[in-house]
């Protein structure tokens, strides 16, 4: 408060300011003392989206993306081998069934165990003379010509035979790794295919569609 002039002249002193005034800070013009500044309450910060969370808990932890391939695997593996045909190869107690059961609970074991291992921190570690960038981006243009070569051959072995249908397997393959010999890599793979189909056929007794060339074969 600022001192006033009385009537004779003389002027008397200020009195001290309030506690109450002398604490109070001062509102900013022109804007609200408890907007923040921007018109919004309780301050300006910006919020965290809902899935900020678990985004955070997927970073880091590509391996994820394996445990839920071989639980993938792991599944189809085990529903297969309940629904397949045991009665031409029926050979006792154990019949051709266990193998695939075994190997499919096994998957899924895995796939767990991975998981929880990720979930806790646990990252896998380059070895020592392994010259691999970890932090280059996947090659995924590889991963879909696998992935179509592999789609193409289940569709195809029913009607071409596993002769062709394995040759245009390892071929495809082969090109999607990055071969580009494109004289030797078909030969090799009608070799591979067509010696993969007399063993298992002719000599385990698994039979395997022939499809054109069984009369051959």
């Amino acid at each position: 408060m600022t001192n006033e002039p009385t009537k004779d002249g003389t002027r008397t002193p200020a009195e001290p300011p309030d506690d109450d005034e002398r604490d109070a800070p001062d509102a900013p013009d022109g804007r609200g003392g408890d907007d923040g500044g921007d018109g919004r309450a309780g301050g300006g910060g910006t919020g965290t989206p809902d899935g900020g969370g678990r985004l955070a808990l997927l970073r880091g932890r590509s391996e994820l993306g394996v445990c839920v391939l071989l639980l993938a695997i792991g599944v189809l593996v085990l529903v297969d081998a309940r629904t397949m045909d045991t009665g031409y190869a029926q050979r006792g107690p154990v019949g051709p069934e266990a193998a695939p059961t075994v190997i499919g609970i096994a998957l899924l074991v895995v796939a767990a165990l991975l998981a929880v291992d990720v979930l806790r921190g646990g990252k896998g570690e380059a070895e020592g003379g392994e010259d691999i960038d970890l932090d280059a981006p996947s090659e995924w243009r590889t991963v879909l010509l696998l992935a179509g070569v592999f789609l193409a051959t289940a569709f195809l072995i029913g009607e071409v035979g596993f002769p062709i249908a394995g040759a245009l397997l390892f071929w495809g393959a082969a090109y999607a790794l990055g071969s580009r010999a494109y004289a030797g890599d078909p030969l090799v793979a009608a070799v591979l295919s067509v010696v993969t189909y007399t063993v298992f056929n002719n000599l385990l007794g698994v039979p395997l569609p022939g499809g054109p060339l069984m009369e051959v074969l």
